[in-house]
């Protein structure tokens, strides 16, 4: 007996209805996208291995998804490799490398980062891009985490200017208001945490310390603390650290705090500066509420400045459904020195399941049918064929049913399709050059004249 078709755990189909609804959402961020000046960008869906390896710390690097070589690349290795394998002779990151040199994108911004080193003399700077494409990640499959989804990205690069920063938010405000969905934007600077892994007298185990912080949410502070001293963070530096757990209130209420306690870092200073900054340049926001978060920490390496989370303020949604930072030479690392760019990264599969959960979707999406002409037999399809030409033409979505079926079969296909109206032109119509129509969501019928077809679904 033949096995069932499925799919690879962690991805999924979309049907007509879902497609509708995603394309809804990637319509209204590219629409405010280009509102910002952004221009489109598409890499490819591979890039090299030693372009993904090392960008993402120690824990994105075992996500990447790699690819082996092409043809049978296992049947290329020796015996003598296999059962080293096999015996742990062989380390299983050597092997792989042998078999793979290609692996799947894990993000968009680091392709973004080797684009722009390889066509830097075409590009004019600062250069503002998005891109809209899937991503994958070997993670462990679960609610709002899979392993292939969508990211939406908007980046500016070749600018150190804390504007963008600024504009970023208010991108991210402009998305969520034309969504109708209430979000909280939590911001951080790495600078700070920079500054707080310098007074705990440990400045050398920022990124232990950062990547420990960055799960405070998930999975609380005792373990936190735990983390940080198997990766070597002393009990006095843990203990140094304290007053960050304690910090609540508003940014103008705990900012005077962090001045004092950070004091003795110019860098923490600085940070505390820039943040004061975009405090202030954002102003009033529509319907986000930006709000300053001292765990915010994402375990990205390349974040240098300015720290972006969004949040839904509604729904079930435990995570974040946006994110981003400022990175001050992540073009650097393909040897491109002194490039400084701020970046944001929408959710979408996220956002996706927070707008229906909230029920926020509209109830009409373009690209559905909304007008269905039925078959009463060859005459009068011919006669609809027209009348459909027409329609189409006015910008309405409509279509003729196909085949000359009982009546109840081709309402029900209506009904499951979602179409608003029915389009009947049996022989008494064509007679009297009449359409019945019919409205599908009342059960209403009214004859109106051919010419007046469009007028009475409008």
């Amino acid at each position: 007996m033949a096995n069932k078709p499925s799919i690879p755990k962690g991805t999924r189909d979309f049907s007509p209805t879902e497609m509708l609804r995603r394309k809804y959402i990637f319509s209204t961020i590219e629409k405010v996208f280009q509102k910002y000046g952004f221009l489109p960008l598409e890499t490819p869906a591979m890039e090299n291995l030693e372009t993904l390896t090392g960008k993402y710390g120690e824990e994105g690097d075992r996500l990447i998804f790699k690819i082996l070589n092409s043809g049978d690349a296992w049947g290329g290795v020796s015996e003598e490799v296999k059962k080293g394998l096999a015996t742990g002779e062989v380390a299983p990151g050597k092997f792989a490398s042998a078999v793979s040199e290609k692996a799947l994108r894990y993000d968009l911004t680091v392709p973004f980062a080797r684009y722009v080193v390889q066509h830097q003399n075409e590009i004019a700077f600062p250069f503002k891009r998005y891109q809209i494409q899937p991503v994958w990640r070997a993670d462990r499959p679960q609610k709002g985490r899979y392993r292939e989804f969508y990211q939406c990205d908007a980046d500016v690069i070749g600018s150190t200017s804390l504007l963008n920063e600024v504009e970023l938010v208010q991108l991210f405000d402009d998305v969520f208001s034309a969504l109708g969905l209430h979000v909280v934007v939590k911001i951080n600077d790495r600078k700070v945490l920079s500054g707080i892994a310098e007074v705990s007298g440990q400045p050398e185990k920022v990124v232990d310390i950062v990547t420990a912080i960055d799960k405070l949410d998930k999975i609380g502070r005792e373990k936190v603390e735990e983390e940080m001293r198997a990766k070597g963070v002393s009990d006095e530096a843990i203990k140094g650290i304290a007053p960050l757990f304690d910090l609540k209130g508003s940014w103008s209420e705990q900012r005077p705090l962090l001045e004092k306690w950070l004091s003795s870092s110019p860098m923490a200073q600085q940070g505390l500066k820039d943040l004061s900054f975009t405090f202030e340049a954002v102003g009033a926001l529509k319907s986000a509420k930006l709000e300053y978060d001292p765990t915010l920490a994402r375990g990205l390496d390349y974040y240098t400045g300015a720290i972006f989370e969004v949040k839904a303020a509604e729904g079930t949604m435990p995570g974040s459904i946006c994110g981003g930072g400022r990175y001050d030479d992540l073009t650097g690392i393909f040897g491109l020195k002194n490039m400084s760019g701020v970046g944001i990264s929408f959710g979408a599969d996220r956002i996706y399941d927070v707008l229906l959960e909230t029920n926020k979707f509209p109830t009409e999406l373009g690209g559905s049918t909304k007008l269905l002409f039925a078959n009463f037999g060859e005459a009068e399809a011919m006669h609809c064929l027209k009348l459909l030409r027409t329609v189409r033409e006015a910008g309405i979505a409509a279509e003729l049913y196909p085949d000359q079926v009982k009546m109840a079969k081709q309402f029900k296909y209506a009904d499951d399709k979602g179409i608003a109206y029915v389009a009947i032109i049996g022989e008494n119509e064509l007679i009297q050059g009449i359409v019945t129509v019919k409205d599908m969501k009342t059960g209403e019928q009214k004859a109106v004249k051919q010419d007046e077809l469009i007028s009475a679904i409008a």
